[in-house]
Formats: C-alpha cells, structure tokens, sequence
C-alpha cells in the first residue's frame, strides 16, 4: 500500500529514468533491504491498461473484451472526448500541467494508476513508451505484466547501437553505421570522413519514423541534425542519434515475429514498407509482392535466429533493406506492435494482439497454433494509414472539426479507427492517423481494388485527408506490379498530381450557413425580399426546336447571313429580355439558371427572330461579381439549349467587355473565345464614336469569322436644325467610314432614347439612300414612350431589324414591348410572323419571374418612363441607377438636381457621345456637382482646385479615345493639373499580351484543375474580380445550383429543397434549426439535415466578433509577408527584427502533430516585423514574419 501512496504524493515526471523509478518503488526508509530482482511472473490477466491512445488502444481494448479481460485507459486533457477512453471499463485523466505527449509519457503517474486500481498488465501499443526500457521494467518493479519484451531485451534492441552489435553477433548483414550513438555534429562528421554522403540520421532509441533525417551534403547536416534531434526528444525523449550510410533504391522489407517465454520464436511472414513520405510508412502490403521464395526464406531465417540469439519474448519486427541485388541487410528492431501488423494479422489469420496478451499470461506459441509449420500465407493484404494531412499542401497536417464522416465497408474491407466519426475535433498535439484501412483478398492486385473502392466510399469534409494520394498510388501501374522501391515516390513525381475533391455539398450548405448568420452575401439593392415563386414554362423536347436564322448563318458565313437579311422583306426582330432588358429593370442581376429555364421556349416558339441579345456588356462583370458564376458557362449553356437563333453581344470596340484599354491582342483573342464558346453577332461600338478604337474591335470580329455589326451612336436631334454638332451629315459620314471597316451590318444604337419618329424617319432613310445593301439595325430605349413610334418610322424608312424586350421586361429604361410591335405590324407587309399567344405566355413567365427580382426592381423609385431623357439624355440603364443611387443615398429628393446637373456636366465635358463608359463620366460629375453644391460655373472657375472623380480625370487625359470636336478649354488642362495627355487611341502602343504566362501564373496560384483558358480571359478583363470569384468559389462551391430566392436570402426554418449537382444527383436539403451565440468561438452552429442525415456547419457571427482581436493572415500576393504553411506551435524562432535574410533561409520552425516543419523564406530583406512568440499556436497562413 505504501507504494501506491507514495507514488501518489511524488511529483510527476515527464520521463523517469531506471534510478528514479527505481527510487520511487523502493520500501520506505533506509533501513528496508533493497528488493530483489523479479522473475517473470506468469499469471491470468484479469485487468489491463492501455498506455496510449486512439486507434491503438481501441484496438487492444477490444482484444482484451474478446477475452473477457477488463479493461482501463488514460488519456490526457487534450484527449478527453476521444473514444479510447469511452471504450474502456474505467478511464483516468494523466498529466495534469504536462504538455499533451508528455502526459503519455508520464511513467510514475501511469504506474501509479495502473497499482491504484488493481490492473494486472500494461499494454504499451507502438510509439509513447512501447520501447522503453525503463518502463518496461517499471512495471515489472511494481509487480505488473508488460505486454512486450523483457526490459533487457529493449534496452538491448530498442537501442539501435545494440540492435547491430546483436545482429553482428547473430550473423545477420548490417549497414555501415556508427558503434554509439552521437550527441553532437562532431560524432556525425568523424562517420561522414569514412564513409561519405549521403548519411540518414535516425532517434537512437526509435521514434517510429520520427526522428529520421537524410543529409545528402555538409550544408544539410546541421539543420538535419537539429530536427532530427529535436524530433526524437520530442517522441521519446531522448535526442540521441545514430548514423549510419544509406542505401538507395532498397526496397523495405520488415518480418512480424512472436516469441513466448520459453525459447520458441515464429515468424508471420514479411510485410513491404517502401511507401514511405519523411520516414513515415504509407501504405503497407503483406507478403511483399514478387519476392523470390529463397530470399523470403533468408529474412525471415535471419529474423527468428536474431529474436532467439537475444531471447525476444512477445511480438517485434525485425526491419531490412533489401537492395536491387538481392541483398539484404539488418536496419533495426521494433520491440513493439506495429502500425502495420494488421496486414499480417489478415494473411495469416492470427489475431496478434490476443497472441500478445496471452504470451504475456505465460502460454507457449505451440499452445496458440502459433508453430512455424502450420502459419500460412492466405492471399494479400494491403494497409493504408489515411490521415489528416492536405496532400495539395505538401502534406501539411490539418486540424479542426470533422463535419462530416462517412466510411467504407463491405467484403474485404477493415478499418481500425478512433477520432472518425462527425463532430470529432483533431488536434495539432498528435500523430495524424486518422483512420487504418486494410484490404484483403486473394492477391496484391485485388486487395488494392478493393482498397481503392474502400478509399472513394469515404466522405470526410472539415478536416484535408490524403485519400487523393492514396489513391494516386494504388492506381500505379508500378505499385501494382510490385515492383517499388523507397525511392518509388520521388520518381514519381505525378503521384503528387491531385483531382481535387469538388466537396460540393460540403460548400454549398457553408454558403447558407453564412446566409442564415449574417445576411446575404450578394449585396442587395433594397430591403424588399424574392417572393417565393417556382416559374414554369412547358417542357420542350430538343427535336420540337426549327430552324431559324443561325442555321442561315451557319451555312452561309456572316456575309451571305447579312445578304438574307436585307432581302429579307418582313421585319425582324431582337429580344434583349436576357440582357438589357434586366440590366435597365434589374440592375443586371438575372441569374443563368432562370435563363436556361425560358430558353427552350424561346428556341422552339420564337425562331423567327433575328437575335437574341443575351450576353457582354456589364453582364459579364457582374456575373462574376455579384452572381458568382461563370459567363463563359452562362453563353455555353444557353447556346446548348438554343442552337437555332443567333445570339448578340455588345463589345465595347477596344475595351471589349472591360473598362481598360487592353493590347490588340487581347481583343483579337476575345472575340475569337467567344465565336468558340457561341456567340455569333457582335455589336461593336465605342463610347465616343472614336473610330480608331472601333476599328480594333471590327477587324478582331472579322477575324474570328462573327457577324459585324458596327453601332453608331446616336445623341442629340437630327430633326432639330438649331443642333449641329451631332446633324444628319456627321452621322452618315460616321456610317460612311463603317462601310469602309467592311462591316455586314450597321447598328443605330440609341442608348438614351432620343429618337423621335420623324428623326428615326430621317436618318435611317438618309443611310439608306447611300447604302441600300446594308441592313439596318435599331436599338432604343423606351424611357419617354416612344419606342413603338420610331419603331413603325423605323421600318417604312427602311430598318431591317428593331430591338424589343418582352413585355412584362419593357418600358421606362427597357426595350418597347415585343407584343407591341408584334401586334402593330400584324397584317402589314412588316408582320413578323411571331405568334401574340406565345408571347404573352413567355411574358407571364418572365412576369412571375420579376418576382424573384424584387431586391433590385427598378420600380422601387421608377413608377414610369419621362420624356425629360429628351433634356438630360441620360442613357437608360443610367437613368435607372442614377435614380437609385440618389434615393440609397438619401438624395431621393434631389434627384432632379442630377438630372438638370447632368446636363450641365455634359455641356463642361464639351456635349460627348453618352453611353457606357463616357455616361458614366457625365453622370459621375453631374452627382459630385450636387454632393459639392456646384454650379457649372463654380466647376470652370475652381477647376485647378477641385478634386474631381477619377473617371473624369481619365476621360479628360484621353483614356475613353478623343470626343468628336474634341476636349473643352481650357477646362481640360485645368481639371489635369499637369497629368499626361494622350492625343491618340489609348492602348495604341501596348505590348501585347502573354496569355501562356499568365495562364501559368494563374494554376501556380489556384491549381491546374481550376483555371481554364477562358478564366484566364476572364482575368485579362478584371483580374480582381476573376480571383475574387475563384476564391468565392472555393469557399462556398456552385452556388449557381441554388434557386434564385435561396441563393440571395436564404430559405426559411424547415423549408425542404432538392439541388442537383449533377444529373441524377440531388441533394435534399432541410434547414433545422440556428444554434444561440456560442460566446466562446463568437460562433453560430446552424443544422442541416441533408439526404437524412444529420449534419451542421459553425459559422462566425460577424457582429458578434466585430471587436474581437484576430491574428493577421498573410496576404498571399505579397512576397515580403511570410504565413504559416499549417496550423501548429512555434517550435523556434530564427530571425529576429531587423535582420538581413536570403531566400531559403529558415525563419521559424514549427511543430504540429509531432512533426516539426521548417518555414523558411521565399525571398530576400530585411525582417521588418516578427508576428509570433515562440510557443505561440498558429493557424494556417497566419502572419509569422513580415519583411520589409
């Protein structure tokens, strides 16, 4: 009783030596005799602990209930939710204020539980104190059964300096290494005179793979020997190590042995271990593949008589290096279970642990059927370790909250496992295996297929696995061979190529988790919320849809197309419902997926139209922007679904669809990804009718074979003599210069909605007096009610094609009403020929679908066009958000001050052509003008003190091309203030661009399998808004699934949905409930029940951590800010403030899942900041240092 006592009031220790631990269960006093030496002590175990943790001690506590042995487990604070202490009959808390390994470590206080609550026997597992001597005989001091060898048998083996002398001694082969073991780099340089590089340093007293450094040459060896060192301590506490010379292209061949306590020593047969990453066994197979039976006979020969020569009691491994002649020689001894054992087990059918316990209790292995003669191969078998390690991240070790864990099952298939299951947390302070997946079957070859069907049923989301890897490896035709060596990964270095996991679900529920926490994340333009409307059209079958103009189109080329057209005698029409019929109504925010919904009714019902506009413009920023998904995917998609009616787009001549000037090149390639991807006819037109600038986006059009329809701006009133900058002349010379560009088609592009009849009258008969061969084409916007009007001049003067909106998306800012036209032309030589009954059911649609809009409906301040566009000529789209920005502004009430201020900001910038961008020019001056209180007067007299908007300044420089009758003076140079002007075409001069590198710059940020040719257009056009789409992407996946009222709001509690992420998989999502405020983390948890099953996401609570202080992550784009490559502790810091560093070398080294990871810099500078403590925990891209 004393014993247990006094071990109770000790203070504990990390690591006790053989002294200490003998002193500690020593007889009180020193009068008492010292005790002698026990002999081993058979007996039944009635009670055994675990000293470990996870799946190991699962799986010895469940060998122990398989024969009715009572079970006991400790774990540290670290590891009270883990399942090895449910597991077991009794638990107990160790290590109280000792770090997380440490308390595993623990050898008084684990004696001391072990004595307190009766336990028989100790069952080490692997790693911790599965080869400590001093433990071993620890526990045999205080009258307790090891399960394991004899403590001089570990001291013996379990020191590698010993291991080889044994192994000399028993005639067994070794490798050159050293007699002792070193302490400091002096030992390893007096090995290195004599046998040269390259050297593997190793813990000598074992670290199960850790520990293990290879130095190639002497400029490795000292950072190789400090982490090597540090590592051993660390996993054993001891950081000794030995050296030895290594062997290259050797396969690692490792034989299970058993031996009971009376001489007789079996083998199990060998297991290959050559898959190894940093010392560490990947995957292991048994017996290893295409090894000759007589080479088989000599290692597991050698094997037995080494365990015989030093009396080896209990299970070990012996471990070799077999090189590409055949030979082999001794590497070391595991006196321990094996990781790996379970592959033996499988072959053989012995159940090894059991064979452990009941050798410990005394048995003879020929009283466990464990003689040589009768242990068999059965088939193969194959073991992979998945753990939680980011394979994409060069194995960085992950941590955190599994969300969801779905395992493999089935014939052949066994799986060993202790924190794999949904809302276990993995910690940074222990090994990463996660899970032990063992396949067997009847040869190498079928035990990986199994292992690779096992592997893709597992569905593990929260926490990076290195499933990708496993799988690369087992899918190798080499690995399926048999044929590999340990240098099997570096020459492959493919196996490192990854088919990221899309983890689309996953994503997809974090996206409403967000919205459910904290509001949408697409900004929405007011308070009114999407009605809850699902709406329909009739279901078109592909074969219902008729030939209609793109197949004229397609068999005639754009020039035969624009002949057929102007021959073509009824009018024709283009419907801009998919584009600028919601960018005027609904601030461009209508998503694909209700696109896709109405077109196959428009393809099978409307194939008299000329065109549907559907595409460019400010819909493919915004797309991207605000809808997150893709416009190259939204004009794939609609073209797959409406193959038989040519589709329009507005290309903004040499800014494509962009707001910069861009190199020819880059329009040159625009265009012609957009001809691939389906686009047809392009309307090219330039914000001030600078042809030098329209010219670049003709001649790009006409290269990559699209339909050139050049546009004419059109502002002012031919009909009004008293107006003569923009007359009927200049616009048929403009036309003229056009026709020169060799266009096919002319667009009159009336942004505004300035035309009147007889003015729409006048000029289309003007250009067609002088060209009778072109077709005409006219585009307006209906804001003063006169669009049906001009459209019927428009047609008697000789228009060919006129724009219209379906009716319930047009009017005020929009299009005039299809149905309209539609009607008025019924029974004319004009009649279109368009059924009024389908219109008016695609306008139902359309209609209901407004609904869904609502957040941005125009309506909310517009209640109707106003013939003052014919005063302020402010463009349509402009119109409608100029209104809504002065209400959100508060400025509601001064809405007509910007107008009359845009008037006058048109007349300073000298009457300019109006439409994106110039428009916005105007209207950004005319709203600086009201916020500023000024007069057009105050602008010309202050101009040298103002500080104007950005876009004035650059229109002004000459960035938009050159206005026609040029800039205002001497405004212009007032306003610049000594900026640079540009008197030509801006871009003129631009180098063109490498699309290659910045393709490849963009898969070295976001991976291969992530960025496309058309992303990297995508970039050239708005690089920020491209990375901010792919990295919304990443985060929250194809958000563009969801239903238009769930993808802005959210759904309601308990509101059921089915998303299809592919066909035929739907994914059946109910919301169930939002957890209150955890205090704690400032966190939400919001519940799901997905396909039935249960599952839940934790999101932050942005108000509620608003004032919380988080660490800074480093920005990934500057070179000069050093992150974390993982989460981790701060082992050691190299550098400090003010210090000069080169790229390579180490700034911090930190340590996560007993592993230690050297971060070392990308660049060189001078250390401006160090962000972190040593000892501080950090989370991955964590700011550490920070270079000047």
């Amino acid at each position: 009783m004393y014993r247990v006592n006094n071990l109770i009031q000790t203070s504990y220790c990390v690591r006790s030596t053989l002294t200490s631990t003998k002193r500690l269960l020593s007889v009180k006093g020193t009068q008492q005799p010292q005790q002698e030496k026990k002999t081993y002590d058979f007996r039944k175990i009635n009670k055994l602990l675990v000293a470990n943790r996870g799946e190991i001690a699962i799986r010895i506590l469940r060998a122990c209930t398989e024969n009715n042995i009572r079970t006991v487990a400790i774990y540290s604070a670290e590891d009270e939710g883990q399942l090895h202490r449910i597991k077991a009959d009794e638990s107990f808390k160790i290590g109280k204020g000792l770090a997380p390994i440490a308390a595993y470590l623990n050898i008084p206080e684990i004696i001391k539980v072990a004595l307190k609550n009766d336990v028989d026997a100790i069952h080490p597992g692997y790693g911790f104190l599965s080869e400590n001597g001093d433990f071993a005989k620890a526990c045999m001091d205080a009258g307790i059964m090891f399960v394991g060898p004899t403590p001089d048998v570990i001291y013996r083996m379990g020191n590698k300096i010993h291991a080889r002398q044994a192994a000399l001694d028993a005639n067994v082969p070794i490798i050159p290494g050293t007699t002792d073991a070193v302490d400091n780099l002096d030992g390893v340089r007096e090995f290195v005179k004599t046998h040269g590089y390259p050297v593997m340093l190793k813990a000598a007293r074992g670290g199960g793979g850790r520990g293990m450094r290879i130095a190639t040459k002497e400029s490795e060896l000292e950072e190789a020997f400090q982490r090597a060192s540090s590592e051993a301590k660390a996993a054993v506490g001891d950081g000794s190590l030995f050296v030895e010379r290594l062997v290259t292209q050797a396969r690692h061949i490792e034989v299970q042995i058993i031996g009971d306590h009376h001489g007789n020593v079996a083998h199990l047969f060998e297991r290959d271990c050559s898959v190894q990453r940093r010392h560490q066994k990947v995957i292991e197979v048994a017996p290893a593949t295409n090894l000759d039976p007589k080479l088989r006979e000599r290692l597991t020969s050698d094997a037995v008589r080494l365990a015989k020569h030093v009396g080896y009691q209990n299970a070990g491994t012996v471990e070799f290096l077999l090189d590409n002649h055949g030979r082999h020689y001794f590497i070391e001894v595991n006196c321990r279970l094996q990781v790996e054992h379970t592959c033996s087990e499988e072959i053989t059918g012995i159940d090894i642990v059991q064979s452990q316990i009941k050798v410990a209790e005394g048995a003879k292995l020929s009283e466990l059927g464990l003689e040589q003669d009768k242990i068999k191969i059965m088939g193969a078998a194959v073991q992979c370790r998945m753990t939680t390690e980011d394979p994409a991240n060069n194995f960085t070790p992950d941590i955190g909250r599994i969300d969801v864990f779905r395992s493999a099952e089935g014939f052949g298939i066994r799986i060993d496992s202790a924190s794999a299951y949904t809302d276990a947390v993995i910690s940074p302070f222990y090994d990463s295996l996660l899970v032990k997946v063992i396949a067997h079957s009847r040869n190498h070859q079928e035990a990986c297929a199994k292992m690779v069907r096992a592997l893709k049923e597992f569905r593990i989301r929260g926490v990076k696995t290195n499933i990708p890897f496993l799988l690369n490896v087992l899918q190798h035709k080499q690995f399926l061979e048999g044929s590999i060596t340990t240098g099997f990964l570096d020459e492959n270095p493919l196996l490192f190529k990854f088919v990221p996991s899309q983890n689309r679900a996953q994503k997809l529920l974090h996206y409403l988790s967000e919205i459910m926490v904290n509001g949408p994340l697409t900004p929405l333009g007011t308070d009114i919320k999407p009605m809850n409307i699902k709406p329909e059209l009739p279901h078109i079958k592909k074969k219902e849809i008729p030939n209609g103009w793109r197949q004229v189109l397609l068999e005639e080329g754009p020039k035969g197309f624009a002949k057929a057209v102007r021959q073509h005698r009824k009018a024709l029409l283009m419907d801009t419902t998919m584009r600028d019929a919601h960018q005027s109504l609904l601030a461009t925010r209508v998503r694909t997926c209700d696109l896709k919904i109405s077109a196959p009714f428009v393809a099978k019902n409307f194939s008299q139209l000329f065109s549907l506009e559907n595409w460019g413009g400010a819909t493919f920023d915004v797309a991207l922007r605000f809808l997150h998904e893709c416009p190259w995917d939204r004009l794939t998609e609609l073209r797959e679904l409406i193959p038989n009616i040519p589709f329009q787009m507005l290309l903004r001549g040499a800014n494509a669809v962009g707001y910069s000037n861009y190199p020819d090149n880059v329009i040159d390639g625009f265009c012609q990804m957009a001809v691939d991807h389906g686009m047809d006819i392009f309307r090219v037109f330039d914000s001030l009718n600078y042809l030098p600038n329209m010219k670049v986006g003709i001649d790009a059009v006409g290269k990559a074979n699209g339909v050139i329809s050049a546009a004419v701006c059109y502002t002012g009133d031919v009909g009004d003599k008293s107006r003569t900058k923009y007359n009927l002349d200049y616009y048929v010379k403009f036309v003229d210069e056009l026709v020169k560009m060799g266009i096919h088609i002319l667009s009159i592009k009336d942004m505004a909605g300035l035309l009147k009849p007889r003015a729409t009258k006048m000029l289309i008969d003007a250009i067609r007096q002088k060209h009778p061969d072109l077709p005409i084409h006219l585009h307006t916007h209906d804001t003063a009610g006169t669009g049906i009007a001009n459209y019927m001049a428009a047609f008697e003067a000789g228009a060919d094609v006129v724009d219209v909106a379906v009716d319930s998306m047009s009017g005020m800012t929009s299009q005039p009403t299809m149905g309209g036209i539609v009607a008025a032309l019924q029974n004319t030589k004009y009649d279109t020929g368009i059924d009024m009954d389908k219109v008016n059911e695609y306008s139902a649609f359309w209609e209901q679908t407004r609904l869904l809009y609502a957040p941005f409906e125009c309506t909310t301040t517009m209640k109707s066009g106003n013939a003052d566009v014919y005063k302020n000529e402010i463009p349509g789209g402009q119109y409608t958000n100029l209104q809504f920005q002065a209400f959100s502004l508060g400025l509601g009430s001064q809405f007509e001050n910007v107008k009359k201020s845009y008037i006058e900001a048109n007349q300073l910038l000298g009457d300019i052509i109006k439409v994106t961008p110039s428009s916005k020019v105007v209207g950004d001056l005319a709203q600086f003008m009201v916020q500023n209180n000024l007069t057009a007067k105050d602008v010309r007299e202050r101009a040298d003190e103002l500080s104007f908007p950005t876009s004035v300044i650059e229109f002004m420089q000459g960035q938009l091309g050159q206005p026609h009758g040029g800039f205002s003076e001497p405004l212009r140079t007032q306003m610049l203030k000594g900026k640079k002007k540009i008197d030509g075409r801006p871009g003129a001069d631009s180098e063109p661009l490498n699309f290659d590198k910045i393709e490849e710059e963009l898969k070295k940020k976001f991976g291969d399998d992530i960025i496309r040719k058309c992303d990297v257009m995508s970039y050239v056009m708005f690089p920020r808004v491209l990375e901010e789409y792919i990295d919304f992407k990443q985060q929250y996946g194809p958000v563009d699934l969801y239903p238009t009222r769930i993808f802005f709001v959210g759904p309601k509690l308990n509101e059921a949905m089915d998303i299809e992420i592919e066909h035929g998989k739907v994914l059946h999502i109910v919301v169930l409930a939002i957890s209150d405020l955890l205090v704690e983390t400032g966190e939400r948890e919001v519940f799901f029940q997905v396909n039935g099953q249960l599952r839940s996401m934790k999101v932050k609570d942005k108000v509620a951590i608003k004032d919380q202080k988080v660490h800074p992550k480093a920005d990934k784009s500057k070179k000069t800010q050093i992150g974390a490559p993982m989460p981790g502790q701060v082992l050691d810091i190299k550098v400090k403030e003010g210090d000069s560093i080169k790229k390579g070398d180490t700034v911090i080294v930190l340590s996560a899942m007993k592993m230690e990871t050297v971060v070392k810099s990308t660049v060189e500078g001078k250390v401006k900041k160090v962000h972190v403590k040593s000892g501080q925990q950090v989370q991955g891209d964590d700011l550490v240092i920070e270079l000047e």
